[in-house]
């Protein structure tokens, strides 16, 4: 059964990752695909995670931390950037 739910999840995972590049290709304006990207991280994140849970390994739990991490940054910096036209000040 929970062989089951994972193979549904990870396809509404993939198919969600799908729109959100649809989204950041077609995006009607900047900000919305800013949104659509970071979604796209966090969709991945929930992706790998759950291929760790279906194969057991736990460097999939790491590899997801470091994209949560990743994310985060590169979200801030590009609105940073957005705001102020300058990621140092």
């Amino acid at each position: 059964m929970l062989d089951f739910a994972l193979k549904i999840s990870v396809a509404l995972f993939a198919i969600a990752i799908v729109l959100n590049l649809y989204r950041v290709a077609v995006g009607p304006s900047l900000p919305d695909r800013i949104l659509a990207l970071d979604t796209m991280y966090v969709n991945s994140i929930a992706l790998i995670v759950l291929f760790g849970i279906w194969l057991g390994h736990r460097t999939y739990f790491e590899a997801a931390l470091l994209i949560a991490m990743l994310g985060f940054v590169s979200t801030v910096a590009v609105c940073k950037y957005l705001l102020r036209g300058d990621i140092i000040e």
